[in-house]
């Protein structure tokens, strides 16, 4: 077993109250042997890492994930305060970003797969699906001092079903709305004090969540994309004299985003913004504020921002018009194009997930351990970024080639820095005759010569 160093333990031990003694106890163990062992992220490959090969009881942890008894979402609410507490000051905003990625997985005793949209396999002239599990991702966007790009650490993770499985398993059928409507309440609910911002794409894009934040006892700001035909309506005005029934909801209907874009006589600005990989972009944008109403809602006031590349502009650096718009139309238009644009960071945690962690490696086939491994996996991802910047508040090891110069810290350099730490000095002694010499428990080298061995 690893011996990991005091600012680990204490780090965990903020969720020691989400369990058990007895189960704490086993899912550190696993904990340590996910983030030793490399390829499949099995408990069987978990407990090997940590020289547990040899554990008669070794269907104890395997019980962690399909029977003992703790809650996920007392884990995600955890482990948001502990991200909220050690990587942003008091009374800067949260901001949240919320996306879906899609588990690959085949197997009959899999009830919750089913046909999804593969943002992976797609491409821009070829739709593809895949079998598997649909699983929305709630992460807060934070900084770490040995990156420039923020990073996106998941905290909330949560399986959602089509609506043909959700009939069949007798479980309320949610949409992806429905789904973040939910979601952003209980995060609401968890952090009343501090202002929360929510970014996704266009799957968000509803008035029915719009209305859903705002009238929460604190709103919540939410930016997504705007479709370029959306119904626009300036602020009703005051009610005639005289006149009788209800006070209209909307005034005189405004120009869409498509017919803004095709006027000739349109105004436009043009702002350098920090874009997909950090780098200057010279855009145009128009703004303004406007109702969205769409029959049998409320109308719902935002601010809307049109964004499109300036005339000349290299065609391999082109991207289509695309409207945004921001719940709270206070905020200014370069604020929510920022905003927007820093969503692509949870796009970079489900590719480096599926890099370094093992993602669609997982084999458990029951409902509530499916409904556990995959969301751990995701929290894993956050603990081993929080766990690096406890043990390396300043600098992070970054590795280097000759060939090949890399200018910061990535998820693999935080992995590393925290494997060498769990198989760092602790575990070490050296001969009295020689300090030169390190003697290491056997266990240990095993686990280690299989592991170099076994690696893929």
């Amino acid at each position: 077993m690893p011996t990991p160093p005091v600012e680990i333990i204490h780090l965990l031990s903020l969720f020691a109250v989400a369990f058990t003694v007895p189960t704490f106890a086993k899912a550190t163990t696993l904990l340590y042997g996910v983030i030793l062992t490399p390829g499949r992220r099995t408990v069987a490959a978990a407990l090997r890492a940590v020289g547990l090969a040899d554990e008669k009881h070794f269907t104890n942890y395997h019980r962690v994930l399909n029977r003992d008894q703790w809650s996920p979402w007392v884990l995600s609410q955890i482990l948001l305060s502990v991200i909220v507490l050690l990587c942003l000051p008091a009374g800067v905003p949260l901001t949240l970003l919320i996306d879906e990625t899609l588990e690959r997985r085949r197997g009959r005793q899999i009830r919750y797969k089913g046909w999804f949209y593969d943002a992976v396999r797609s491409t821009a002239h070829k739709v593809s699906t895949s079998l598997g599990i649909r699983w929305m991702c709630l992460a807060i966007l934070v900084p770490v001092p040995w990156s420039a790009r923020p990073w996106a650490l998941p905290f909330m993770t949560v399986p959602a079903l089509s609506k043909q499985i959700a009939a069949k398993l007798n479980k309320p059928e949610r949409t992806l709305v429905d789904w973040a409507g939910l979601m952003i309440e209980r995060v609401r609910r968890w952090q009343p004090d501090r202002e929360i911002q929510v970014v996704g794409d266009g799957s968000y894009a509803a008035i029915t969540l719009v209305l859903r934040c705002q009238r929460l006892k604190r709103p919540v700001r939410l930016i997504s994309r705007l479709h370029l035909n959306a119904p626009l309506y300036d602020l009703p005005g005051p009610r005639p004299k005289g006149k009788r029934g209800p006070n209209p909801k909307k005034g005189a209907k405004q120009p869409n985003l498509q017919e803004r874009l095709a006027d000739p006589h349109t105004k436009w600005a043009t702002m350098t913004v920090s874009w997909y990989g950090g780098q200057a972009r010279v855009v145009e944008y128009i703004t303004g504020a406007s109702l969205w109403y769409r029959r049998g809602s409320d109308p719902v006031l935002l601010r809307w921002v049109l964004v499109r590349c300036p005339d000349g502009t290299p065609k391999a650096e082109c991207f289509r018009p695309t409207g945004l718009f921001c719940t709270d139309a206070t905020l200014s238009a370069v604020q929510t194009i920022q905003l927007f644009i820093a969503r692509w960071n949870i796009e970079i945690t489900f590719e480096e997930l599926r890099a370094f962690l093992g993602f669609e490696t997982q084999r458990q086939w029951s409902d509530r351990a499916i409904e556990r491994t995959t969301p751990c996996l995701f929290g894993i991802f956050s603990l081993v970024t929080l766990m690096a910047m406890v043990c390396y508040p300043d600098q992070l090891a970054i590795r280097q080639t000759a060939w090949y110069t890399k200018e910061e810290a990535t998820f693999s350099d935080a992995l590393a820095a925290i494997r060498r730490v769990l198989w760092g000095s602790a575990n070490y002694s050296t001969l009295p005759t020689d300090p030169n010499v390190l003697l290491f428990p056997k266990a240990l080298a095993l686990s280690l010569f299989e592991m170099a061995c076994y690696s893929v």
